[in-house]
């Protein structure tokens, strides 16, 4: 929309005179009046171009976005230096006025402009490469790949060009590479692959950059190339990798985050990209670069003094390098997690950053609009004059121009308009960059010294044995490799440590705890900055290990788990249980179909992520114990569940899919027996699984490596157990136990259900059948899951001799018990001892397999506390019984989850739970004398 402001006649007389000058014999035309009043740059172009006048006034030319080549129709290797040089410049000169137009007579909106200025940029720069190679090339011939297909120079573009964020008069920061290292085939004679692209370059740089009569395409800037204006003017993939992995700095990192290459993508642009990101990018959450932004920020501001920078909207406090370092640094913080974050643009990032849950939707929408109403008085002040400046103007006819189009009737509410939005970023950005940690002050000094002398003594006591677990972290650390960095930071760090464990009266278990963590991250500098840059988190991290010793075990053997202490509101929230498998799927949107080694580090890094919120909410009684198990249960379900449709795309692309199946209906399922089947999952658990599937031997795949479909499930199977048990950086997933499926570890893989059903009813052994009492499907279309409950009604109804069932089961479970029981005469073992959590288990299974001939809804659950219910209101036990068993069943499991997140076993003295054992012992003499 149009400024309806009049424009101050000021300069409204220059604008006037301007356009007689250039048209004497035209009546005056109110945009083009204003275009020349506000823009020395628009007079030049229309002083050397007057017939663009009539071409800016065409609507359905104002209107086209459409960019186009400078040299359409023409012949690269006909065209001379000088022939280019002058085309380009043209067109330059032709586009920007339109720009300025658009931006000046039309309120073009900025996001809009900046964009289009990129495109417009990009084409011309990749017109320059296209050129300049056909150029050398007819000289020297061109380097060919392995197929015979010309290897490109590959253009760089930096900054805000990298972004599509470029300003009206910028420079254009460039970075030249190449794919292979090879000689040039077709010439007069060969060079070297170097040679020829750096003649390349050079050419494109003299083609941008060189002043003519025509002016200037762009300034060219080198310098953010490997070793800067020492190093060599282009370099080849290999080389180009080599340096950012062993030399990069942090800084380089921040500007490898905007870099993108110009042109058409080529078979080679994903391979660049490739090498690029895990440079630019920490697979876990990366606080380092908070500290190398606030001392470049610290740098820039020295710069801005030095050379007594004024009402820089862009270097100054709250100015535009402000938000371009808040949404880069939280870019780099998460990127490395978070591959939507992973984008040039910063309007994109907080968009990103918003649905990533990074930064709230009304701060990001406030830092949105800061950054384009600065960007926007950025342009203006640059299309006055084509002008690469950010200093809002001192001289009378400028601010008469910038308050025109800011809409103010005077510049003093200009200034204070741009004041206050500059104000907001800076309050931001010290919010998310902030200025150096403070020390631990003086009256802590105790602390410091502690930590300086590794000596406790310096405290008013020995903190309940905290000297030993000192002089052991002591001891690893001598043998740690750490940079510089890192162990500045770990002197900073210590001491706050001990401040906090102090502030808990942590002992020397915890202390020996934290250590433990400690060691394991002393290399990776990222997290002890993490830990020292958010106090919280060190904070959590200690409370945790005081309250857990899995937790403390499980975040020292997954460090990037550190990540997740940094919001306390997240932590210890678990996610409901009916949306872990919505999560899950969400999750891995974000993750590439072909990546398996990064869909199973997301499978591992999902499960750890949510076990310690569970944990969390756990050690600190958020959720009782039933409720840690459902999550713990649902948890292990969405992971099967995405692992099976991982499984099956991967297999589906070599294979094909069996007839009559799909993505959504696969004709397979996923039994799960035991603590899965019962909704009792532990921390540690593993999974007792049997694969079924509804195909048989006479059917095949229809891909072009067709196979049997009973081969195909089989394979689908052998995908799961990979999937599963492989050992990766993060550890397996879960021990998947499969020996309950029919034959044992020597039977099928994956099995056709009725020949499970078969089986079942021919073969099995009794205990088969208990086991069969906590089994349910957990992941099939529902034309299985009926089908098993059929099978599985079918076979607890059978009728069976009562003393013969007795007899198996009583035998069986002294088998465990003689086997696996751990307890003594003082120390009872919660699951296996007599009176224990097995004899509950065996109780409930009994009652099933004995009564559900009669009593059909005993196989209507498959845990034991709602089988247990069923058991009593059909007078298969007594009201009593059913409430005593329950009540030891959770007096057990509470504080074998006590222990577990402990780690101290599973036995307790047992005087504890005296009444619990002889009620379970005497439950068990009634019920199975009763046989």
């Amino acid at each position: 929309m149009t400024n309806s402001m009049p424009i101050s006649s000021e300069f409204t007389k220059l604008g006037q005179l301007r356009f007689e000058n250039l048209y004497p014999e035209q009546e005056h035309q109110s945009d083009i009046v204003k275009l020349l009043a506000l823009s020395d740059f628009a007079w030049r172009c229309l002083s050397s171009q007057p017939q663009l006048k009539d071409w800016l006034l065409d609507e359905a030319e104002l209107k086209q976005r459409q960019v186009v080549s400078p040299f359409i129709n023409t012949a690269l290797n006909e065209i001379d230096d000088n022939q280019c040089q002058k085309i380009l410049r043209q067109y330059r000169e032709r586009y920007w006025l339109k720009v300025a137009y658009l931006d000046l007579c039309c309120d073009n909106p900025i996001d809009e402009s900046v964009f289009y200025i990129s495109e417009l940029a990009d084409m011309l720069i990749d017109s320059a490469n296209q050129w300049a190679y056909s150029q050398v090339a007819k000289v020297s011939g061109q380097p060919l790949d392995e197929k015979a297909n010309p290897l490109p120079l590959m253009i760089v573009g930096m900054g805000k060009l990298g972004g599509k964020e470029l300003n009206y008069s910028s420079d254009i920061d460039l970075i030249f590479t190449y794919p292979r290292n090879v000689e040039t085939q077709g010439g007069r004679r060969a060079v070297e692959a170097q040679v020829f692209y750096t003649k390349v370059a050079q050419k494109i740089i003299l083609a941008l950059d060189h002043i003519t009569g025509d002016g200037q395409v762009f300034r060219v800037d080198m310098r953010l190339r490997p070793f800067g204006e020492s190093g060599p003017l282009v370099m080849s993939f290999n080389a180009f990798e080599d340096y950012y992995q062993e030399q990069g700095r942090d800084w380089e990192r921040y500007a490898m985050l905007k870099a993108r290459l110009i042109g058409k993508p080529s078979i080679y642009s994903e391979e660049f990209y490739t090498l690029l990101k895990p440079f630019v990018y920490r697979r876990y959450i990366d606080f380092s670069v908070i500290d190398s932004l606030r001392k470049m920020k610290r740098m820039i501001a020295q710069e801005v003094r030095r050379k007594g920078l004024r009402n820089n909207i862009k270097l100054g406090a709250g100015g535009i390098r402000e938000v371009e370092f808040i949404v880069q640094a939280l870019q780099m913080v998460r990127g490395g997690r978070e591959a939507n974050l992973q984008t040039q643009s910063i309007l994109t990032a907080l968009q990103e950053l918003i649905k990533s849950q990074v930064i709230d939707e009304s701060e990001a929408k406030e830092l949105t609009a800061n950054y384009l109403y600065l960007r926007k008085v950025e342009q203006y002040l640059q299309i006055f004059d084509d002008q690469q400046t950010q200093t809002l103007p001192d001289d009378v006819l400028n601010q008469q121009r910038l308050q025109y189009l800011l809409g103010h009737d005077d510049f003093a509410t200009s200034l204070e308009k741009i004041s206050q939005v500059m104000t907001k970023v800076n309050e931001e950005f010290a919010l998310v960059i902030g200025e150096e940690t403070e020390s631990i002050d003086s009256c802590e000094q105790t602390f410091i010294s502690t930590w300086d002398h590794f000596d406790v003594s310096f405290l008013a006591d020995d903190k309940q044995g905290w000297q030993a677990p000192l002089d052991d972290f002591v001891r690893k650390l001598a043998k740690a490799k750490m940079g510089h960095r890192g162990r500045d930071i770990l002197d900073k760090l210590m001491p706050v440590l001990l401040k906090q464990l102090s502030e808990n009266n942590a002992n020397a278990r915890v202390f020996t705890m934290v250590c433990q963590v400690f060691t394991k991250i002393i290399s990776r500098t990222a997290y002890l900055e993490l830990l020292y840059e958010n106090p919280g988190t060190l904070k959590q991290l200690v409370l945790l290990c005081c309250h857990s010793k899995w937790i403390g075990e499980h975040i020292s053997r997954y460090p990037i788990l550190l990540d997740e202490l940094i919001d306390p509101a997240v932590l210890y929230k678990p996610t409901p249980l009916s949306a872990y498998k919505d999560e899950i799927r969400q999750y891995f949107l974000r993750i590439e179909h072909d990546d398996l080694e990064l869909q199973m580090e997301s499978l591992r890094q999902f499960k750890q992520t949510h076990q310690l919120r569970i944990a969390a909410a756990d050690a600190t009684g958020v959720i009782d114990v039933m409720k840690v198990s459902d999550h713990l249960t649902a948890l292990a379900e969405a992971i099967v569940e995405q692992a099976v449709n991982i499984a099956w795309q991967t297999n589906t692309k070599r294979f094909g899919h069996p007839p009559n199946t799909s993505e959504q209906n696969k004709g397979f399922a996923v039994i799960a027996y035991g603590k899965t089947g019962g909704f009792e999952v532990g921390y540690d658990s593993d999974l007792d699984l049997v694969f079924v599937h509804n195909h048989d031997g006479s059917s095949f795949t229809n891909g072009d490596k067709s196979i049997d479909s009973r081969q195909f499930y089989l394979k689908l199977a052998q995908r799961l157990m990979h999937l599963f048990n492989t050992r990766t950086a993060s550890g397996i997933l879960y021990e998947l136990d499969t020996r309950l499926r029919p034959e044992g570890a020597s039977g099928l893989l994956a099995i056709n259900l009725e020949s499970f059903n078969h089986y079942q009813q021919t073969q099995a052994w009794t205990w088969e059948h208990q086991a069969l009492v906590r089994a349910r499907i957990i992941y099939g279309e529902s034309g299985l899951v009926e089908r098993f409950s059929q099978i599985r009604s079918h076979i607890l109804c059978q009728s069976r001799d009562v003393e013969i069932l007795n007899q198996d089961v009583i035998k069986m479970r002294e088998k465990m018990r003689q086997h696996l029981a751990k307890g003594t005469e003082h120390q009872f073992d919660l699951k296996q001892d007599k009176g224990g959590m097995a004899d509950i288990e065996f109780i409930t299974q009994y009652l099933v397999l004995k009564n559900a001939q009669h009593y059909p809804q005993l196989c209507e659950y498959s845990d034991n506390v709602r089988i247990l219910t069923n058991a009593a209101l059909l007078g298969c036990i007594t009201e009593q019984q059913k409430h005593q068993l329950v009540q030891a069943y959770i007096d057990y499991r509470s504080r074998y989850h006590v222990l577990s997140l402990d780690q101290q076993g599973r036995c307790v003295e047992r005087t504890e739970l005296k009444h619990d054992i002889e009620n379970v012992t005497a439950i068990w003499s009634d019920v199975f004398t009763l046989a």
